[in-house]
């Protein structure tokens, strides 16, 4: 047999509470007033026959055929009669007053019924409804739904289930964040597996071709120098493609320190920037430390500044702005080169994704996975033909927070 549904058990539960006291009440009303009524109906009648006899007792021992006695006797005889009328009239109405009081009570009860159902009705919706709403929703994230929950206001239910709305709101948004970073994780995992082998298939052969280019550089004919300078260019270009997988292939390692970001982008800038380049670092206040791998930090700020010597051909500007909002420490690298196209700028953190002839897109792949290890996150801002910014946001070294080596 199915079970009825919430609703219909909290109607019921509410009806009984309602019901039951209204017709036990009217019922008991009624009861009372059928007994009573009619006990009570004669009380005033039999007072005055009590007092008018005493009267004509009174009158008739003082002075026996006087008279006072004979007035008083008329007087009793007169009450006498006048109570039985009333005492008749009483009887009449006490015998009807039942009926009229059982009627009277049985409309009473049936409108606390009518009230009682409706007010139990508002109730049962006010809960039910919005009880419904937030099972529905805990199905929908059970199975794992991608569409989000509802956002408008809702007036159902008391406040306390809007608070629970928005409760299950976050906590759905935050299960959808973790699930997404988890399938991220897998993904970045299996292409760092990926990236690891074909790194170590690329070694292997690439130290025996690069003795072997040295060799033939030292004693090739003249005829064949040019070929040699192209074997020369091109395993130093898998070469480093190489390093750029096994880069990618592994986590940052090795000791951690306290980093000054303005000394690190003013350190990368000399570096990395061809002479032909002008930059500014912009960095007001501060100091702006981070806690982490100093070399690690460096190759990822050095990755974001190739892209912008490549978007500018080597001849633009870049501008590499430090600040801190609320704990986290921000180094936004700024060119004014050719700019992404806005259908292709969520997709530049994504390994082997790249616009460059020869590239291996790893390199905003690396800076993304070294700023997630550190704990902080990336972002980005592109107008094409305006220029790009790269955003890295990392935690805040705080003074006193232990900086051993890890």
């Amino acid at each position: 047999m199915p079970q009825p549904r919430f609703r219909t058990r909290l109607f019921a539960i509410l009806g009984l509470f309602a019901f039951v006291p209204a017709i036990v009440m009217t019922l008991a009303w009624s009861g009372l007033t059928a007994r009573v009524l009619p006990r009570m109906s004669g009380v005033a009648a039999w007072e005055q026959i009590a007092t008018s006899g005493e009267e004509a007792i009174k009158a008739a021992r003082e002075a026996p055929g006087s008279p006072q006695a004979l007035a008083a006797l008329r007087a009793h005889e007169e009450a006498l009669g006048e109570s039985r009328v009333q005492a008749r009239r009483f009887s009449f109405l006490a015998e009807r007053a039942a009926v009229l009081f059982l009627v009277l009570g049985l409309l009473l009860v049936a409108a606390l019924t009518l009230l009682a159902s409706r007010v139990a009705g508002h109730l049962s919706r006010q809960l039910s409804r919005p009880l419904d709403e937030l099972v529905g929703w805990t199905d929908r994230i059970t199975r794992g739904e991608r569409l989000p929950l509802p956002t408008e206001a809702e007036a159902r239910g008391a406040p306390e289930f809007g608070m629970l709305r928005e409760r299950m709101r976050i906590m759905a948004a935050d299960l959808e964040e973790g699930r997404r970073s988890a399938i991220e994780a897998e993904r970045l995992a299996a292409f760092r597996e990926s990236a690891r082998q074909v790194a170590h298939e690329l070694k292997n052969p690439l130290t025996p071709i690069r003795f072997a280019v040295a060799t033939l550089r030292q004693k090739v004919a003249p005829e064949l120098r040019e070929t040699v300078e192209v074997l020369d260019a091109e395993s130093a270009r898998l070469e480093a493609m190489a390093k750029n997988f096994a880069q990618f292939g592994r986590l940052p390692e090795g000791p951690s320190s306290d980093v000054d970001l303005v000394d690190l982008a003013r350190e990368t800038l000399r570096s990395t920037l061809p002479p032909t380049m002008t930059h500014a670092i912009e960095a007001a206040g501060g100091p702006y430390v981070v806690h982490g791998q100093h070399d690690a930090l460096m190759r990822a700020l050095a990755n974001v500044l190739l892209n912008a010597v490549d978007a500018t051909a080597g001849r633009g500007r870049v501008v590499v702005r430090v600040s801190e909002r609320n704990g986290a420490l921000t180094l936004a690298v700024r060119d004014n080169g050719i700019g992404i196209a806005p259908d292709a700028l969520d997709r530049i953190w994504e390994p082997y994704v790249t616009a460059k002839t020869g590239g291996t897109g790893l390199g905003l792949a690396i800076v993304k996975q070294t700023i997630v290890s550190h704990g902080g996150r990336v972002d980005a801002s592109s107008a094409p033909g305006e220029g790009t910014e790269i955003r890295l946001h990392l935690p805040a070294q705080r003074p006193g927070t232990n900086t051993s080596e890890g």
